[in-house]
């Protein structure tokens, strides 16, 4: 009997693949199957970021500094967990907190640390930041003002993704509708005052890291991408003009060529879902992404082992056509990144890029028979469940009934089960495994970071003027009941050093917490 492999996505690989595919779709052509630009990284390389941040603003300066001088060309920003939900460090639920899987961010000025020496108009950032992105935004826009920056000039993306933290992640902190409303607000404002800023990045990296399969994380995050787009035309937004900042941040995993075709699909698929939708520039029917590898991927045993998972990983994203990439450090199983691993995560895309031959010729699996039935097959998969979601009434009423969820929660199961039976193997870990286990040094954040930030927090609120922050809060909360946009109102607020537990529990008092 003949053995049957497959990918993790239930796709059946065939011994051999003869058929050959039609291949008349051309690189930086609808619909962009092959790539969204005609000669990708022969012209210029992807943007290669380092997701970093932690401790107080002052440190994470320091490692952007760091990571700058190494050959970054773009900073990606992690925030801590209260930043991420709303809370000022020195709010109770803040305990044990603050600086732990990110920077502690509670005022403008900490954003001004942040950034010290770094000039916002000459650098590309993106900030992973998601229920309460609106608050960062307006702190990066209030400091690029500051620093006297032209604002048509700024560049960046915010994740912005609230459905996906519904599904999978777990960090909202207001009801679906009043978040959609947040996300509509940032996309008008931006569109007008911040042009080349991206306005949402849409996230399968979440979905994946949660148990999903590639076909699931593909469908579950082009399913919320709809939804933000039918979100913005009903309240009026030109598809056009918005959809042209809109961009995607998707996992690499092991299986390379699943992941290649994966997001050879995806552009495929979400340029006739902007078609359908009414987009007609060509720039509104690309899907732009970002890619880190798989956190989920790596493994606390033999974790040097990691290194070689995320130079595949890397191959998968870049052969895959992605614009920007973060790579993982191989400890970070058991920590946040040291330096050293941080500098050969860095080390892996440079060698990539610059040794490999990747990046001399557009989609270089093209033509294929393998890669192109497996794009074939993972799209097929991936629109039987975007129509399942669509005839529940669309991403949102999906997941408020639970069908994402499970979906995750099976898959996850099912991936858990098959290591644990050895049907799957992981390196390390169900094989080939070492009794002298050696642990490498790993990264700590100390305690005393609530207090630093807790000291400042006491002598910015002696300082500022408390009335116009009294007044600049009150209108928030008055224009929160009504249709205006908030971000003109969240921007002057915190110019007067409002705080972002501030801010957010303005919202919480008008629109409540969802459950």
């Amino acid at each position: 009997m003949e053995k049957t492999i497959q990918t993790d996505s239930g796709i059946v690989i065939a011994p051999v693949y003869t058929q050959p595919v039609p291949m008349d779709e051309q690189p930086g052509a609808f619909p962009y199957t092959r790539g969204i630009h005609a000669t990708m990284y022969r012209d210029k390389l992807w943007t290669m970021r380092q997701y970093a941040g932690f401790s107080t603003a002052e440190e994470s300066n320091k490692r952007y500094h760091y990571l700058l001088g190494q050959g970054v060309m773009g900073l990606s920003v992690a925030f801590d967990l209260p930043t991420q939900i709303g809370y000022d460090s020195d709010h109770p639920m803040s305990e044990g907190e603050v600086g732990k899987v990110g920077v502690a961010i509670d005022s403008l000025e900490d954003m001004e640390i942040l950034f010290k020496d770094i000039s916002l108009e000459q650098i590309s950032t993106s900030m992973t930041i998601n229920a309460t992105g609106f608050i960062l935004l307006a702190f990066y826009i209030a400091l690029a003002k500051r620093q006297g920056a032209d604002l048509k000039k700024i560049s960046g993306t915010i994740q912005n993704d609230i459905l996906k933290e519904y599904a999978a992640r777990g960090t909202f902190i207001y009801p679906p509708k009043p978040s959609m409303r947040l996300i509509t607000d940032i996309f008008a404002y931006c569109s007008k005052e911040v042009p080349k800023w991206n306005t949402i990045s849409i996230s399968g990296y979440h979905i994946r890291e949660a148990g999903a399969n590639a076909v699931q994380e593909l469908a579950f995050t082009l399913a919320n991408g709809k939804a933000y787009l039918k979100a913005a035309l009903d309240t009026g937004l030109d598809i056009n003009v918005f959809a042209k900042r809109l961009s995607f941040f998707f996992n690499a995993h092991n299986h390379l060529f699943e992941e290649v075709a994966k997001f050879r699909a995806a552009r495929r698929m979400w340029a006739h879902i902007t078609q359908s939708l009414g987009a007609t520039d060509p720039k509104a029917q690309m899907l732009r992404f970002h890619t880190q590898t798989g956190g989920s991927t790596l493994t606390a045993q033999q974790p040097q082992n990691n290194i070689v998972r995320v130079a595949i990983q890397t191959l998968a994203a870049t052969m895959g056509g992605t614009q920007s990439l973060h790579t993982n450090g191989y400890d970070e199983a058991l920590s946040l990144p040291t330096e050293a691993a941080a500098r050969i995560a860095l080390r892996t895309q440079q060698i990539v890029g610059y040794e490999s031959g990747v990046a001399d010729t557009v989609d270089p699996l093209a033509g294929s028979f393998y890669v192109e039935a497996l794009t074939n097959e993972v799209e097929e998969k991936a629109w039987e469940l975007i129509h399942k979601i669509d005839a529940m009434g669309g991403a949102v009423s999906a997941i408020e009934q639970g069908f994402i969820q499970d979906e995750i929660a099976k898959s996850a199961y099912r991936y858990q089960q098959e290591i644990e039976n050895n049907e799957k193997i992981i390196i390390g870990v169900n094989k080939f495994t070492a009794s002298d286990q050696v642990t490498p040094e790993v990264f700590r954040i100390d305690d005393s970071i609530r207090t630093l930030q807790s000291e400042r927090l006491k002598s910015l609120r002696e300082r500022r003027d408390n009335a116009a922050v009294q007044n600049a809060l009150a209108q928030i909360r008055q224009a929160a009941g009504t249709d205006e946009n908030l971000m003109p109102l969240v921007v002057a607020a915190v110019e007067h050093l409002c705080t972002l537990g501030e801010i957010a529990d303005v919202l919480r008092e008008v629109w409540g917490e969802y459950k």
